[in-house]
């Protein structure tokens, strides 16, 4: 090999390794995103929007990452008086990562179309970890949203599309659902698929379910 051969043969492996360097460097983005590894266990009744983020609050804060504002992707209707809520308009700007850093969403107009990257292997709870899906037992697929596929709430009365905004246990309410894992239903929709069966959590399981809903940092 020639002395040139040799030189420009150093420089590439020195780029290489430099390269390699900086690459591992890069720290990895933290979490804004989760799906709750559990639901205060009451069915649709989660205390409303304020009970719901407090739960991802908690959640977010026993893995470290409770220095930053988490909130419930769910929206309300509007009932006693009160104007309705959309889920998008909850949950800040982005980008949202998941635990392991995997970018699932850049914005709020990608999060709401095919671009978002809501799937089971990237759809993880607070701890890192895949959430059952369809052909897991139990499969917990469905999510809690009360939403549209745009993020909003859809026009209805508030006890069959978000148990009675989220503050019903009962099975004459329903809300809708999505599916994290993208699959049944007849629907790719993570975020609005079905109603549930009822609110109650047998209910809520019934479907597909555990009364689990996403978690967003909204900074």
């Amino acid at each position: 090999m020639s002395m040139k051969r040799i030189v420009l043969a150093a420089f590439a492996l020195a780029a290489l390794a430099s390269y390699g360097v900086f690459a591992q460097d890069q720290p990895q983005q933290p979490m804004s995103f989760f799906v709750a590894s559990a639901g205060p266990g009451n069915g649709g009744n989660l205390g409303g929007l304020s009970g719901a983020d407090k739960q991802c609050q908690t959640l977010a804060a026993a893995v470290g990452a409770g220095n930053r504002t988490w909130h419930a992707y769910l929206s309300t209707v509007p009932a006693g008086g009160q104007p309705g809520i959309n889920a998008r308009d909850r949950i800040g700007n982005g980008p949202w990562y998941n635990a392991k850093g995997q970018l699932i969403a850049s914005n709020l107009a990608d999060l709401h179309s095919d671009r978002n990257n809501i799937r089971k292997p990237s759809a993880l709870n607070e701890k890192g970890a895949e959430v059952n899906g369809v052909g897991d037992q139990p499969n917990m697929h469905d999510m809690l949203t009360g939403s549209d596929w745009e993020g909003r709430y859809p026009p209805g009365a508030a006890n069959v599309m978000t148990c009675n905004n989220w503050t019903s246990n009962s099975d004459t309410d329903r809300a809708i659902v999505g599916h994290h894992d993208r699959l049944g239903g007849g629907s790719a929709s993570w975020n609005a698929t079905h109603h549930s069966a009822g609110c109650s959590q047998p209910a809520l399981v019934k479907t597909g379910g555990n009364g689990l809903f996403f978690c967003f940092a909204t900074d």
